[in-house]
């Protein structure tokens, strides 16, 4: 019986789709089975804005996913951001009816609806209602309250929250495309799991994912997430500044940004230049390497300035508060040049660079490692904490029907114990398919409390959007 949870995880950027299959080996790392890349045609900023090209840049990223793992994909967990995300802190209490009973799973599950119930703006919906310390009876600072007595049992939680037809519009490409959505999660928070350390986040860190369209923020404090953030700005701005300020087109300004870019104008000279093709027989284009790096040195200041703006506004100056571990720099934007040296210099903090190969297992690709794929992963490492069956062989999928058939009906010829065996194994394996759901339940009661709770309020807010679905048809 095929015992391995094959998780798939889909991060919906704004410049790049990636579809990726994985699963945990024997040391309990993780080993990428397949990776699909597409171009991101119908996503701004991290928000959906063309149902049909995001349908196809999914299908594209899916299909080659699953031509190099040779797994059949059936749901995914797919990621969340855009700058319609934002996080407010909030404080929560309930009564006990019986204060001489230990607390349990169902109190903190009581506690956690009420937060559920809390009035958002128009047109909003919660996320993520993730709680911090326990007050019991006064006492605070209380991390685990299950099997403790008392009456009043009191929480701080960080709510997450989000335009929910943003939302939809991501579960109805997910659904369009032929496969089942199987959890959500804020794309910060999946870049943490696969980059920082449980040291850095009891620490004090920030976790700064640059992406295409939005720069995402995540800061860590005692273990505990304490702030999110969301910045509608990322390296799509820088391209466009260098496509403005040198007069060439967005292909030739995301090459030189790659290529010859740098957050630091002071390491290039006056005499370095790159020479552009011109377009249509038109002359060649010089550009100086100098004045490049200052077109791009002035935006990524703006970025950092904006981001170092909300690790102050989580109150990092305060003693208590201090981010001791400093700043983790992840996602695509991280791979320019002389940024994590900018970051030191605006913030004063330490500063390095992440990546998800902590996780990974020891004959990961070298591009796998890369910061562009630390959302991919932590999607990936998510699905695998929800124990989900994500993805089937391919052959178990196309031969199922045939080897069914055949062991029943075929008489039996030459020689009949190999052939036998082999459509034995078949049969076992098709089982396996069938009541994966079964073998899922059973994993998911040995879970902890933290991730039960969670679970069960995903699995909730998954269904409400799978409902709202099914009625729009």
């Amino acid at each position: 019986m095929e015992k391995d949870n094959i998780a798939v995880g889909l991060d919906i950027g704004t410049t790049k789709i990636v579809a990726m299959i994985g699963k945990k080996n024997e040391y309990g790392k993780l080993e990428i089975l397949g990776i699909g890349k597409s171009k991101s045609l119908g996503v701004a900023r991290g928000v959906v804005n063309n149902i049909t090209q995001t349908i196809q840049s999914i299908q594209q990223a899916i299909l080659e996913a699953e031509n190099n793992s040779g797994y059949k994909i059936k749901d995914v967990v797919v990621g969340i951001a855009g700058q319609h995300i934002r996080s407010i802190q909030h404080t929560d209490y309930i009564s006990r009816s019986n204060p001489e009973e230990v607390i349990g799973e169902n109190d903190i599950q009581l506690l956690i609806d009420q937060v559920n119930k809390l009035a958002m703006l128009p047109g909003e919906e919660i996320i993520h209602v993730l709680p911090q310390e326990f007050k019991i009876d006064g006492q605070s600072e209380i991390k685990e309250p299950i099997g403790m007595y008392g009456g009043r049992l009191e929480s701080s939680f960080h709510v997450v929250v989000g335009q929910a037809s943003s939302i939809r519009n991501v579960g109805r490409c997910i659904q369009s495309s032929g496969i089942e959505l199987s959890g959500l999660t804020l794309e910060p928070l999946a870049s943490a799991d696969a980059v920082l350390s449980q040291e850095e986040k009891e620490a004090g860190v920030a976790l700064i994912d640059i992406g295409g369209g939005t720069t995402d923020l995540a800061i860590f404090k005692d273990g505990i997430i304490r702030h999110t953030a969301v910045i509608p700005f990322g390296g799509n701005v820088i391209t466009e500044d260098i496509k403005e300020g040198c007069s060439i087109i967005e292909k030739q300004a995301e090459l030189l940004k790659i290529k010859f870019g740098s957050a630091w104008p002071g390491e290039n000279k006056d005499n370095e230049i790159v020479s552009i093709p011109g377009l249509r027989g038109r002359e060649p284009k010089e550009i100086s390497l100098k004045n490049l790096s200052k077109i791009i040195h002035a935006r990524v200041v703006e970025i950092v300035e904006q981001v170092f703006a909300e690790i102050k506004a989580y109150g990092h100056e305060d003693p208590r508060k201090k981010l001791i571990a400093g700043i983790v720099l992840t996602g695509g934007g991280a791979q320019l040049k002389h940024i994590k040296q900018l970051v030191e210099y605006i913030t004063g903090m330490d500063t390095r660079i992440g990546y998800p190969n902590e996780h990974l297992a020891g004959n990961s690709s070298e591009e796998i490692s890369s910061p562009l794929f630390a959302t991919a992963v932590g999607l990936v490492m998510n699905s695998i904490e929800n124990s989900t069956q994500s993805a089937v062989r391919m052959e178990l999928v196309n031969e199922q029907p045939k080897v069914v058939y055949r062991n029943v009906n075929t008489p039996p010829q030459p020689p009949v114990q190999q052939r036998y065996e082999v459509e034995e194994n078949y049969v076992e394996r098709v089982e396996s398919f069938d009541d994966h759901r079964e073998v899922r339940n059973a994993v998911s009661k040995e879970e902890s409390t933290e991730t039960k709770i969670r679970r069960s309020f995903f699995d909730r807010y998954v269904d409400k959007i799978k409902d709202f679905l099914d009625n729009a048809e």
